[in-house]
């Protein structure tokens, strides 16, 4: 008893710091404003009073703005409105679903036959793998790897499988045809000569020379050669680029192969967590009228992707145009806040746009404006001057893409 109490006052127990304790209403977490924002009310307010002295009818123009707390502004904001272009932020979120960012397409081609002394004794045959972005430059380096492989000249027909599609040509014949022009630089046109030149890593042409004619069938023929397998950009890249530049093809493309507008709605308003009714689609670009959606579910969309995005390593900004880093493509010529990723939408009577506010009051705050009226260019100013106005009001944050923006075409790497 005597020597463990010596030991106990010769080597007390070593007592922890106390920490202060912090009442729960004033974690960090709760320092985010839950409330409105009268001030932002104000500002769109004055911008629908503008519209209405043009003689617009404020009641077919679509806003809603909110951040993952408090919903700020709203105007029509849950009623589905021609959208144009922002569908394809229903593509995106449906693609990634899908796919997953990393996902690459896959071009098979196989042959028929044996090779001797650099001729296919058969039919060279290409299957279509969904690629919405297989262009002039991915078929010149797709030829100078079948000549590396022996093959200088095809005896047989070029065969192609499904709905073959390249240069956004959906025919798949004259797709075909495309295809067995860039094989042979012989008869390589300006256009694809202007592409080849412009490649950062110019392959050595090829020159193969098919004897027989163009075909389109919709299943693999019996007992098929694999040669070889091409692969496509990334998801990620194919998006940035369908975005950037608002490329409806690459849209319906991907759309298609999901199913339709129809299914790309129906899985978009689920991953948003909107109801359907506020996601109307006919198809996955946005043209046409029949495509609608709320600006409500605009802005859910991408609070979805954001969510997608967790874990990765890049952004939102990473797939849409960002105002003053994108010099080309949608917002080449617009007045947005630096920093700010969006998407536009444009219709003959439609003007759209939507995104990501990064603010140091309120994280991120997203945004959707759909406006009705035929003076376009005159209402993409408005909806810009609105941007700067809250840019007044909150302390913008620059987005900035995570990942190079530069995206080649043509990489030999990829066959």
């Amino acid at each position: 008893m005597f020597f463990s109490q010596l030991f106990a006052f010769l080597f007390p127990p070593s007592v922890p710091p106390t920490l202060p304790v912090i009442p729960w209403h004033e974690a960090s977490i709760f320092q985010i404003p839950s409330d409105g924002d009268s001030q932002v009310e104000a500002i769109v307010e004055e911008y629908l009073q503008t519209l209405a002295r043009q003689g617009l009818d404020t009641k077919r123009q679509g806003i809603w703005i909110q951040s993952d707390w408090a919903i700020l502004a709203d105007n029509q904001g849950k009623i589905p409105a021609p959208a144009a272009s922002l569908t394809k932020i229903a593509t995106t979120i449906t693609s990634i679903d899908t796919w997953g960012l990393e996902h690459r397409f896959l071009t098979k081609v196989y042959t028929s036959g044996q090779i001797n002394n650099g001729i296919l004794e058969g039919d060279l045959i290409i299957e279509y793998g969904g690629d919405p972005l297989f262009v002039w430059e991915e078929a010149i380096v797709l030829g100078n790897k079948l000549q590396q492989l022996g093959i200088n000249q095809v005896q047989g027909n070029l065969i192609v499988v499904g709905d073959w599609q390249m240069n956004y040509q959906e025919n798949p014949i004259k797709s075909a045809e495309m295809l067995k022009q860039s094989l042979n630089s012989k008869n390589w046109s300006a256009i694809i000569e202007k592409q080849y030149q412009e490649m950062k890593n110019k392959p050595p042409r090829s020159s193969i020379e098919i004897q027989g004619s163009v075909k389109k069938v919709d299943n693999l023929p019996n007992n098929p050669q694999l040669l070889l397998t091409h692969q496509s950009l990334t998801l990620r890249e194919i998006l940035r680029l369908m975005n950037v530049y608002s490329n409806n093809k690459i849209a319906e493309s991907l759309a298609q192969q999901m199913g339709g507008g129809a299914k790309v709605a129906q899985l978009s308003a689920k991953i948003a967590n909107v109801p359907p009714e506020e996601i109307l689609l006919i198809n996955g670009s946005g043209l046409g009228v029949d495509n609608r959606i709320s600006p409500r579910a605009s802005c859910r969309m991408l609070m979805a992707l954001e969510r997608q995005l967790e874990g990765s390593d890049i952004n939102v900004s990473d797939l849409f145009p960002v105002a003053g880093v994108d010099k080309k493509g949608t917002i080449e010529y617009r007045n947005i806040p630096y920093g700010i990723p969006t998407k536009t939408g444009t219709l003959s009577v439609v003007s759209a746009l939507a995104g990501v506010i990064p603010t140091r009051e309120r994280e991120n705050v997203y945004f959707a404006v759909i406006n009705y009226g035929s003076d376009i260019e005159d209402l993409r100013r408005k909806k810009d001057s609105l941007l700067r106005t809250l840019e007044k009001h909150w302390t913008f944050k620059p987005l900035l893409p995570t990942r190079s923006i530069d995206i080649s075409f043509g990489d030999t790497q990829r066959n």
